[in-house]
C-alpha cells in the first residue's frame, strides 16, 4: 500500500512544530517562534544598546523631517546606506539579523508599527515554507509519495 504525501499530513506535521500559517498566527507568536528558531534578541535596553548588531531609530532632521535609522554603526550612520525616509523601508534589513541570530536595538514603539509586523510576517513565511520543504522531503525519505 503506498503511503501518500497529502495536506493534512504536512500541516499536522507543521502545527508538531508549533508553526501554522501566517494568516492564523498573530505577529507575537511569529516572533517567538522566530525567535525560537533563530535566537535572536530584540531589546529596547540603552544599555544594551553598544551589545547590539543593528540598531533601529528614528530620528528628527534639523528642518523637524522624521527619518528612520538602521545601521550596524550606531556612532556613524551612513546616510546613504542606512537612513531611510519611508517607514515602510526601514526594516528591510531586520530579516537578516534575525536569521544571523543577532541583538537587535529597536526603539519600543517600533514594534507595535505596521513595517515591522509586515517584517516578522515576511520572515515567518520564510520559515514556514523552509520547515514544510524540510518535512516533505523527510516524508519521501521515508518512503512517501505524491
Amino acid at each position: 500500500m503506498k503511503k501518500l504525501i497529502t495536506d493534512e499530513l504536512i500541516e499536522n506535521k507543521m502545527e508538531e512544530l508549533g508553526l501554522l500559517h501566517a494568516g492564523e498566527m498573530d505577529s507575537d507568536d511569529m516572533l517567538k517562534c522566530l525567535k525560537d528558531e533563530y535566537d535572536f534578541e530584540i531589546t529596547h535596553n540603552l544599555t544594551s544598546y553598544d551589545n547590539a548588531q543593528i540598531h533601529f531609530y528614528s530620528e528628527t532632521t534639523a528642518d523637524d523631517y522624521e527619518v528612520f535609522v538602521a545601521t550596524e554603526n550606531n556612532t556613524f550612520p551612513s546616510i546613504m546606506e542606512d537612513v531611510y525616509y519611508y517607514e515602510s523601508d526601514w526594516f528591510t534589513k531586520l530579516g537578516d539579523y534575525m536569521k544571523d541570530g543577532c541583538t537587535i536595538y529597536m526603539d519600543e514603539y517600533a514594534i507595535d508599527e505596521g513595517p515591522f509586523t509586515y517584517a516578522v510576517e515576511e520572515v515567518y513565511e520564510e520559515l514556514y515554507d523552509m520547515k514544510q520543504t524540510e518535512i516533505i522531503n523527510e516524508l519521501k525519505d521515508e518512503g512517501y509519495e505524491y
